[in-house]
């Protein structure tokens, strides 16, 4: 029995042990369970702590790059500052890059504000305005301009051919502008001693005319009702005649001086014109956008050929009323007087409209001096010769050199002599061919597309 009893002793601490285990395993499990749970807790931490450095380190950069931004800013002011001051002591040196040019345009000024666009606005008109007078005043000058350089360009075809043949273009304004000089020298020679001889003749028949007016009874018979010979008479012993007279003499000679010296300068521009006619149309021509650049040089040449075209065509046709006009004076028995009157021919003959009736009156006056059927003749020969070339001769030279309805060039001339006078009528025929050439070729054309 006392065996049994030992046994059962023993076993009962045991379990209490093991209770004890089990109690401190859970302990140790739930210490742990707790460790783990401190340590992911620790682990977010850290990572929140990392995002926020990664967070911090991000503003840090930006912050770097601001302070960069800002220092370069800050560089450029103070170089621009210092080329400021360069220039202001005048010693700025140039260091840009070629491709620059004058410097990159700067942003557009705000126009929104009613005082910058009212400023803007009266600024422009009072531009306007002083262009406008600035254009009346030079008038003149722009006149001779514009003459000079349609004169160039009728001739850059005679320059043209000559270049043709060989001779450089230098050379070819040189052959050219000779000959034109020779021409003007030769009509001054031609003309001056018919004028002389006229005046000389006035003066020598008028003792005659005098007698065969004081002779006549019909003169006599108005004399007595009108008085004109005694107011005549107080008109040339008036103490005020002689200052103007002198007065008149002085007017004369402004005039003359004044013709002298425009067509010197009109021969100059000439010159100038005529050996920089290709440059001055590469630098037009560089002024049109480069997409359009070649449609606009391919119609500008086409407008100055017929330019150049409707000159050597009136020159054909007054070169042919000249010619004509002179064999006609040799065949009536105005000899002496038939080159200087065919060469008046010729240059009345460049007026449209008016210039051929203009020639046959100073042929016609001319003729009467010389006998009244001489007169007549040169009268008739000039009204017949006059529908000759209006229908037959100059509608097939100019056919070639201008493509222009006879509405549109009657228009033209009357429209260019009301605004400029003869220089206007000359230009106006030429002009009217260009609008019309850039109408049908860019007008219509979008017309057609349309």
């Amino acid at each position: 029995m006392t065996p049994s009893g030992d046994d059962n002793s023993t076993a009962t601490p045991s379990e209490q042990e093991l209770a004890a285990a089990t109690r401190e395993a859970q302990a140790a499990a739930a210490h742990a369970e707790a460790a783990a749970e401190h340590a992911e807790k620790s682990a977010g931490e850290a990572e929140e702590s990392a995002d926020e450095a990664d967070d911090s380190a991000d503003q840090a950069d930006g912050s770097a790059t601001k302070a960069e931004l800002a220092a370069v800013q800050a560089a450029a002011a103070a170089s621009a500052s210092d080329e400021s001051d360069e220039l202001a002591a005048g010693l700025l040196i140039d260091e840009r890059h070629p491709d620059e040019g004058m410097g990159r345009p700067g942003p557009p000024i705000q126009r929104s504000n009613p005082f910058v666009f009212g400023f803007f606005a009266a600024l422009g008109v009072l531009v306007a305005w002083g262009m406008w007078n600035a254009l009346g005043h030079a008038r003149s000058v722009l006149i001779l301009l514009v003459v000079s350089m349609f004169i160039a360009v009728g001739l850059n075809p005679l320059v043209e051919w000559f270049m043709r043949r060989g001779l450089k273009r230098g050379m070819s304004v040189a052959v050219v502008f000779l000959l034109m000089i020779l021409a003007v020298a030769g009509v001054g020679f031609a003309i001056v001693p018919v004028v002389t001889d006229q005046i000389d003749g006035l003066i020598k028949n008028a003792p005659q005319w005098l007698d065969l007016l004081q002779k006549s009874k019909t003169l006599d018979r108005l004399d007595e009702k009108y008085h004109y010979i005694q107011k005549a008479q107080e008109y040339i012993q008036d103490p005020a005649l002689a200052q103007k007279a002198f007065g008149g003499i002085l007017g004369v000679g402004k005039v003359v001086a004044g013709a002298l010296f425009n067509t010197f300068t009109i021969l100059i521009l000439t010159l100038y014109f005529l050996a920089s006619l290709p440059t001055v149309k590469r630098a037009a021509y560089s002024l049109v956008p480069r997409t359009r650049r070649n449609r606009v040089s391919i119609l500008g040449d086409e407008v100055l050929t017929r330019v150049g075209g409707y000159v050597s065509g009136q020159f054909t046709v007054a070169l042919c009323a000249g010619v004509f006009m002179f064999i006609f004076l040799e065949i009536v028995g105005l000899r002496e007087y038939a080159v200087a009157l065919a060469i008046v021919v010729m240059f009345t003959a460049f007026i449209p409209m008016v210039g051929g009736l203009i020639g046959v009156v100073v042929v016609a006056l001319i003729g009467f001096t010389d006998g009244l059927w001489v007169g007549l003749a040169c009268l008739i020969y000039g009204i017949v010769y006059q529908q000759i070339e209006n229908y037959v001769v100059a509608p097939r030279i100019m056919r070639r050199a201008v493509d222009i309805p006879g509405a549109v060039t009657v228009i033209a001339a009357l429209l260019g002599g009301a605004l400029l006078g003869v220089v206007g009528a000359l230009l106006a025929i030429p002009s009217a061919a260009a609008i019309l050439l850039i109408i049908r070729e860019v007008w219509v054309r979008k017309a057609d597309a349309s």
